[in-house]
């Protein structure tokens, strides 16, 4: 399916040279960080290897993907899509437990996070179906098919349970919502089942902090209380505002505001469905996963429980000043305080080390990748392509973003790595084969083949 001749050549001419610089520069900081996060335990080589294992089958399943021509995916959603989804069972049959979570398959030199593949394979049948559908794509089935593709792979992930692996769809989903011409008011829908989804659970922990709502007798108490482990009160308030929903609009229809009352069906469905997922997302959540939702705004009043990670990430990132303690030096660092330093906390390792200056590189470097990916998706010969480059920079936004927000305290702890710079393999590649996929666009902006 590939000539070598040919592809290289191709490759060669049309390079993104930006983008590839970017890539390689943020790996190689990566590199040093995870080798500096690691090296007090004396795993330092190991983790390196690892990565740069698959830092190197990433290339090659980068370069691949690159050749293969992008369209062939639109003409096989379906079966993407059900890959996908076989891939998704097939961690709940296959996996193993840790920490109370099948997310990994073990084939015993190695192990594999199905939902890193599951992701990619999302934003290239989402794509495929915006694409096809762009003409319908203002009536409410675009809507309901859209939000259907996205419940199969919602509820696979949450079974698993991974919360954090949940969070890009939302955004991917929006942006490519939006970016294929959907009405404004499909984006109010799943902007509110996301909302609902996430922040009833965020809610709950909140209130269950206030002085009022620790007295059961208190009747915010007993309700906050029986909502969290009552399923039948969380069905009830529901049903009350899929309600009141319906009578606002009846009224407006009698004071002749004329609102069709599909937008008032497509909100309470937005409605159920959110508190519903609700209960999937609060289910998934550990002790501390709970309270570092809330106790991010005051990391200080439990400074030694669910505080302490953002505690721990902002001495580090202050105490590396404008030019950083040096490579190896960062005491945070080195001396352990600092929580999953190799993985989600590895930005704070940077700027730590690096200081100012590398923090400010790193997201310059980023911006640049994202940059890039925009340009391909505007420069792209078809609309398909260009709701794949969109669907990746969102992802890639996405985890940037959360992740330098939550080790600056600025947002909660929710487990998201920073692409290739946090340790792990199914990341890394999946990351290179996302690069791939855009490099493929890029290539056959002037031609099919």
């Amino acid at each position: 399916m590939i000539n070598e001749k040919s592809f290289f050549h191709r490759f060669a001419n049309a390079i993104d040279i930006w983008l590839l610089a970017s890539l390689f520069a943020l790996v190689l900081i990566g590199g040093f960080a995870v080798y500096s996060a690691s090296f007090n335990y004396g795993i330092s080589s190991k983790y390196v290897t690892v990565q740069t294992a698959a830092f190197f089958l990433g290339i090659v399943l980068m370069l691949f993907t690159a050749g293969f021509n992008y369209q062939y995916y639109r003409q096989l959603d379906k079966a993407v899509y059900i890959f996908s989804i076989l891939l998704l069972v097939s961690v709940l049959i296959f996996g193993v437990t840790i920490n109370g979570a099948k997310r990994w398959i073990n084939f015993g030199f190695f192990s594999f996070q199905p939902v890193e593949i599951a992701k990619l394979a999302y934003i290239l049948v989402i794509s495929s179906f915006l694409d096809k559908n762009w003409k319908n794509i203002k009536k409410p089935s675009a809507l309901a098919y859209t939000f259907a593709i996205l419940m199969g792979h919602f509820i696979l992930i949450m079974a698993q349970p991974a919360f954090s692996s949940i969070l890009p769809y939302f955004l991917v989903t929006l942006v490519l919502l939006y970016v294929a011409g959907a009405e404004r008011f499909y984006l109010l829908c799943i902007s509110l089942f996301c909302g609902l989804s996430v922040g009833i659970p965020l809610l709950i922990e909140f209130l269950k902090l206030q002085p009022f709502v620790a007295n059961p007798s208190s009747y915010i108490g007993y309700f906050i209380n029986s909502l969290q482990s009552n399923v039948i009160g969380i069905f009830y308030v529901a049903v009350v505002i899929v309600a009141l929903i319906f009578v606002i609009w009846w009224l407006l229809w009698k004071f002749r505001v004329k609102i069709s009352i599909i937008y008032a069906v497509l909100l309470g469905f937005a409605v159920m469905f959110g508190f519903m997922a609700s209960m999937s997302v609060e289910k998934s959540l550990k002790d501390y996963q709970r309270k570092r939702m809330v106790v991010f705004l005051y990391p200080e009043t439990d400074s030694r429980g669910a505080g302490y990670n953002v505690i721990q990430s902002k001495i580090a990132m202050g105490s590396g000043k404008i030019s950083g303690k040096g490579f190896l030096k960062g005491t945070q660092t080195q001396l352990g305080f600092l929580p999953e330093q190799h993985t989600d906390f590895i930005f704070s390792v940077i700027g730590e080390e690096g200081g100012w200056f590398f923090s400010q590189l790193v997201i310059l470097l980023y911006f640049i990748f994202i940059w890039r990916a925009l340009i391909i998706a505007r420069e792209s010969r078809d609309r398909y392509g260009s709701l794949v480059a969109m669907g990746i920079a969102a992802m890639f936004v996405f985890y940037a973003v959360i992740n330098i927000s939550m080790v600056t305290g600025l947002m909660p702890v929710a487990g998201v790595p920073l692409l290739f710079l946090s340790y792990g393999g199914s990341s890394m590649v999946s990351s290179m084969i996302a690069v791939g996929l855009l490099f493929s666009i890029h290539m056959r902006r002037y031609t099919y083949y």
